[in-house]
């Protein structure tokens, strides 16, 4: 193969001919750039990816950090790796000139972060996650706390972490126990303890900036008293220059199943007398602040998940195409060559399902990057509205339809290679391993579903809704102007089906308004799937109908050859999974309590 992280034509055809992010050129804010210096940050990425990242994969999974004489050990290739991510200018990809960054689009930087995330999910880890820390602290820090931390976590001499979850309050935050007491000089003594935080020690760089949840003494109950703090792992004076270690202890190690090379730390606060901490922005409104890095985290983690199963559904072709195993069942001769398992219909069947997937999910997280270019940049105030409502909607698709579906496609990876799928000498079961923590991470999939169907469809009287429903008409309209007979069988089919999440949605949100809500919420999984899959048949039609348009301009072979793949795989996900939309509707509609009213003695 000639990439085992990504096709690339397949990536240009997402940026370049259905996102059109070119175009964002002619904005102020990217007026320096052109597609030359995009590609040549993808092209810088994907060698970083290719050379320094790739290669410790393995070595990664099966040499987790340890915990040492109080101190984390880890094999060297991660910083040396790191190391080159961070000079490459990686970190600020995305930031403005002013702060050492390239100031390239949200879409780009995140086609430049899949590259990494494709080839070493665990070693990527400890830089995207300050990247979010620092958009934390650059969104609503103050000016001093922006130069004394932003600064220095941008040019890589930091790095951050987010300090959420407890032992007692993992998805449900509002039981966050962590203490902050204030003190004269303005800090805050920060009591408590964290769990899972992933990246939350090591000696990657010279220090590590905690983004920390915590309820100052007095605060309201619940989510309404919680409020976010700047805990260093080691003081920062006012100059920039490190001061002594702060009252932030390593309690443990914790060892999961995948991303073995990432640190899970159980993080203690104050077993000294209190960690100092500095307010960010106002008091308790941490939640709120928190929300927009989980945000910005659960389209990345929706872009790891793609990512994960993009790479093994590439082992899989690979090995698909190399493996010669049985014949055609009209050859029945014995002394015959065996065929390639590729030229078997079920063999393409799991590929088919594995590139619906990934070819579909990746450009789904690659719209959402560039719904943010969008808002932040968008030429009107209506425009960057609009942005924001379709992002608000597609968040928890996002991060759900990609963790759950490319999690599927890494099974059919495993298929494919037969008996050698599920031993450690091939890679795809280690894919699947890690991939397995993304329907977990940032927020489960239960948890995504019920902010879907409970806040979001239902937020400004359905203002949210409303905008997909435009983008969906205009898909439509497009893919009918097009003329190809492919791309019009799709428009039809999608109609259709959005006419079927039409039905139910109004089914089931009176249901709500009358205070049914947990007959409401229920089946809110159901209703993730059917609200996913026509997401993703918006997105399919819109790749098709992009194809069709280039084939129209009678391309070379390869290049016919990539467009039929596209067209293939659409065609794939309308007929085998889109139907599926139709019995979520059948349970949703029915307003089914088998789950409501099945007693705990039960099981």
């Amino acid at each position: 193969m000639d990439s085992k992280i990504i096709n690339r034509r397949d990536l240009d055809f997402m940026l370049y001919d259905m996102l059109d992010v070119e175009s964002l050129t002619t904005r102020p804010r990217f007026a320096d750039h052109s597609r030359d210096t995009f590609d040549a940050a993808i092209d810088l990425s994907m060698k970083i990816a290719t050379d320094h990242y790739l290669p410790h994969l393995r070595k990664n999974d099966t040499n987790e950090p340890r915990f040492e004489n109080g101190r984390v050990v880890m094999i060297p290739e991660v910083k040396a790796a790191v190391d080159q991510f961070i000079e490459a200018g990686l970190l600020a990809a995305g930031q403005e000139e002013e702060w050492g960054g390239m100031q390239l689009p949200t879409t780009v930087a995140h086609a430049c972060y899949a590259l990494f995330d494709g080839a070493n999910v665990a070693t990527a880890s400890y830089t995207f996650l300050t990247i979010g820390a620092s958009n934390l602290i650059k969104s609503f820090g103050s000016d001093a706390q922006r130069e004394r931390y932003l600064r220095p976590m941008l040019a890589g001499r930091f790095f951050g972490t987010m300090a959420l979850t407890e032992p007692q309050a993992g998805s449900g935050l509002a039981d966050v126990r962590t203490r902050a007491v204030p003190q004269d000089d303005g800090t805050y003594r920060i009591t408590g303890n964290k769990i899972f935080i992933s990246a939350g020690d090591h000696e990657l760089s010279e220090n590590i900036i905690h983004m920390v949840l915590a309820r100052i003494e007095g605060a309201p109950a619940g989510v309404k008293g919680i409020s976010l703090f700047i805990v260093p792992k080691v003081l920062v004076n006012e100059d920039g220059s490190l001061g002594a270690r702060n009252d932030v202890a390593l309690g443990g190690l914790i060892h999961k199943m995948g991303w073995r090379g990432t640190t899970s730390t159980m993080l203690n606060f104050g077993e000294n007398g209190g960690a100092v901490g500095y307010l960010v922005g106002e008091p308790h409104k941490g939640l709120s602040y928190m929300f927009q890095m989980m945000n910005e985290a659960r389209i990345g983690v929706g872009r790891c998940a793609v990512m994960l199963g993009y790479a093994g559904y590439l082992h899989s072709l690979d090995y698909a195409r190399n493996r010669p195993q049985g014949r055609l069942p009209t050859d029945k001769d014995p002394a015959s060559p065996q065929v390639p398992i590729v030229n078997h219909a079920d063999v393409k069947r799991m590929l088919l399902a594995q590139k619906a997937a990934v070819e579909g999910g990746l450009a789904l997280t690659l719209s959402c990057a560039r719904l943010v270019d969008e808002q932040e940049t968008g030429e009107t105030e209506a425009a960057r509205a609009e942005a924001q409502l379709l992002l608000d909607i597609l968040t928890p698709i996002a991060k759900a339809w990609p963790s759950d579906y490319c999690l599927e496609a890494n099974v059919h990876a495993i298929q494919i290679h037969g008996g050698y799928g599920f031993t450690r000498e091939y890679q795809v079961e280690q894919y699947y391993r890690d991939n397995r923590l993304n329907p977990i991470h940032e927020g489960t999939n239960g948890i995504q579903a019920i902010d879907l169907l409970g806040r979001k469809v239902t937020m400004m009287n359905g203002a949210a809704l409303q905008a997909l429903g435009k983008r969906y008409a205009q898909a439509i309209a497009e893919a009918r102007a097009s003329g190809d007979d492919r791309v019009l069988w799709l428009a039809d089919r999608f109609e259709e089906a959005v006419a079927r999440l039409r039905k139910t949605t109004e089914t089931l949100v009176p249901m709500g308004a009358e205070g049914k809500v947990e007959l409401f919420l229920a089946n809110a999984t159901a209703y993730l799937h059917q609200f996913g899959h026509t997401v993703l048949a918006w997105i399919w039609l819109r790749q098709a109908t992009t194809a069709a348009r280039l084939a129209a301009a009678a391309p070379h072979d390869a290049e016919r050859a990539f467009l039929d793949g596209k067209f293939a795989a659409a065609r794939y996900f309308y007929v085998w999974e889109l139907p599926k939309t139709a019995v979520w509707a059948g349970i949703l509609e029915s307003k089914d309590d088998t789950l409501l009213a099945t007693a705990d003695a039960s099981f």
